[in-house]
């Protein structure tokens, strides 16, 4: 694999909206939608795309099946230029599909299966030897993919570390039941760690920003970045503390958060390819992730470079 700048470890799935859905649709043998459509999907392939989509060399570490949706996922990368020499087919997995009903009240639910490949890779899909070459290893969810526990996410870091890599690790809610204590080890790697608020309140147990920061960083994280939603994000390490506001958005824009928690990290890990200070990522993550709301679905919204920073010029 020639030299990259980041290498993306998670998932690569296959989402299918439903919209509108609600009980009445039972009532019927058969019911209509305006539109039913395999997306591209999941954390990994989402920040493998806008990075690479703001101008670096991304390769995806992820485990799909030699399948339909995996060959969409194949396909998908292709045309957007993110490298798959370390994406695992296998013809024994089932490319995870994800099924999401959303209401007209914009609530979401999600089907998803549990033998499908989110669930089933493990760190045997990861080929320690590449992880090298790049500045930065991000591992896009901690909790995300089930079988990569702590001891598997320690294996990464300790590679990822001794490689000298800037490592970075976004979460979701745990899908097993898992607490900060089974995460603890692995968390000691982490140079820049992205939990939202609901996520990081659930995991420490904890509501006051400082106190969930600090809680990060006693074990051993050293720069926490607790995404805010409307706030914009709150920072914290040994020299800054500090809320960085998101970019205001006009009130008839029509806005789609999913996977703006994915485009705000895919925007400061840019800067962090730039050497840019703590703030300034925090700062350009809020805008990659401002022009990702404007566009349904995770990656429709953000095509460049240019569109973040012509954004952040004309925002007034």
């Amino acid at each position: 694999m020639s030299k990259v700048d980041v290498i993306c470890i998670g998932a690569a799935i296959v989402d299918i909206p439903l919209y509108p859905v609600g009980d009445f649709i039972f009532k019927e043998v058969s019911y209509p939608l305006d539109d039913i459509s395999m997306k591209i999907g999941g954390d990994a392939i989402n920040e493998a795309t806008i990075i690479t989509r703001l101008g670096n060399r991304v390769s995806l570490m992820s485990a799909v099946g030699n399948d339909g949706a995996g060959m969409f996922i194949q396909e998908f990368a292709k045309e957007n230029q993110i490298i798959t020499d370390h994406l695992t087919v296998d013809p024994k997995l089932t490319t995870s599909l994800n099924i999401g009903m959303v209401r007209e009240d914009g609530e979401r639910t999600f089907v998803t299966n549990r033998n499908g490949s989110l669930w089933k890779m493990s760190i045997d899909d990861i080929d320690l030897t590449a992880i090298k070459d790049a500045k930065v290893l991000s591992l896009a969810s901690i909790f995300n993919n089930p079988l990569l526990n702590n001891d598997a996410l320690v294996k990464i870091f300790k590679k990822a570390q001794a490689e000298k890599m800037i490592i970075c690790a976004d979460m979701v809610k745990s899908r097993l039941g898992e607490s900060l204590a089974d995460i603890s080890e692995a968390l000691s790697y982490v140079d820049y760690f992205f939990p939202n608020l609901e996520e990081a309140e659930e995991l420490t147990g904890k509501s006051e920003l400082a106190e969930i920061a600090d809680t990060f960083l006693d074990l051993g994280v050293k720069n926490v970045v607790i995404k805010i939603g409307k706030r914009g994000c709150y920072l914290k390490n040994a020299k800054i503390e500090k809320i960085v506001p998101a970019f205001r958005k006009d009130s008839d824009v029509k806005i789609d958060t999913i996977g703006a928690g994915d485009n705000f990290v895919s925007g400061f890990i840019a800067e962090l390819l730039q050497d840019k200070a703590f703030e300034e990522c925090a700062y350009f993550g809020n805008a990659v992730a401002a022009v990702s709301i404007e566009s349904l679905g995770a990656t429709a919204g953000v095509k460049s470079r240019e569109q973040v920073e012509t954004m952040i010029k004309n925002y007034k």
